[in-house]
């Protein structure tokens, strides 16, 4: 059932290395909803400088890496002067390995309180879980690095067999290409299975139903395992 007030102020929070198709997957989904929806966008960063997806230095990369073969994103807004948010998209990406992260955790824990929903996509959740706002709650992340993010958010129960996970105002999903799936479950928890069938149509995109499904979990050994706390 679609909401009689849904959400109109979109916040994406932006760092040094987040994964493209963690931004800009559940963004086009949106972008095409806002055809019929009223929305707004603001893309918050520490300052308004554009923001790389390539990883910042402090992140280790494989020797065979292309250190320049990046694009980048301009903010609209800096982390310290926005609009009321009421929802934030939060990606994942080698950046969230960065020790240099404080200013967007603040951020998050600060923000988090007066938004509607957050959603994260990939290893955007282990933000989450190191801001303190996954703490007590279910939540999964990328299957490839489960390990590394449980380990950020002790506090949280770890889902490993999900293409995502809801709790509460909190949509969390796996790997990547998992972020447009959660976008799509949550389009159609605000707005109702017209709107989310028809942007999912108008991108030829084929929507995973099953929030369990997730084939990603058998391959990394992860099936039915609990983190242990």
């Amino acid at each position: 059932m679609a909401e009689d007030q849904p959400p109109k102020s979109i916040g994406c929070l932006l760092f040094p290395g987040f994964q493209a198709l963690d931004l800009f997957g559940p963004l086009d989904a949106l972008n095409i909803i806002s055809r019929t929806q009223p929305l707004s966008i603001c893309l918050l960063s520490r300052t308004l400088d554009p923001v790389s997806n390539i990883a910042p230095p402090s992140v280790p990369l494989p020797a065979t890496a292309s250190p320049t073969f990046g694009q980048s994103v301009v903010p609209t807004h800096t982390l310290a002067s926005h609009p009321p948010l009421d929802v934030l998209l939060v990606p994942g990406g080698l950046g969230t390995r960065s020790p240099d992260l404080e200013p967007e955790l603040d951020f998050l824990r600060t923000v988090y309180p007066s938004l509607r929903y957050l959603i994260t996509v990939c290893t955007g959740s282990g933000l989450a879980a190191r801001a303190g706002v996954l703490d007590g709650r279910q939540a999964t992340t990328n299957k490839a690095a489960f390990a590394t993010v449980a380990a950020w958010g002790r506090s949280t129960r770890w889902i490993a067999q999900a293409r995502w996970v809801v709790d509460g105002n909190v949509w969390t999903s796996s790997g990547i290409s998992a972020g447009l799936d959660v976008t799509f479950a949550w389009i159609k928890h605000v707005w109702g299975e017209d709107v989310a069938g028809e942007a999912a149509v108008r991108m030829e995109y084929e929507r995973h139903l099953d929030a369990s499904w997730d084939p990603f979990a058998a391959l990394y050994g992860l099936v039915d395992q609990e983190v242990e706390k």
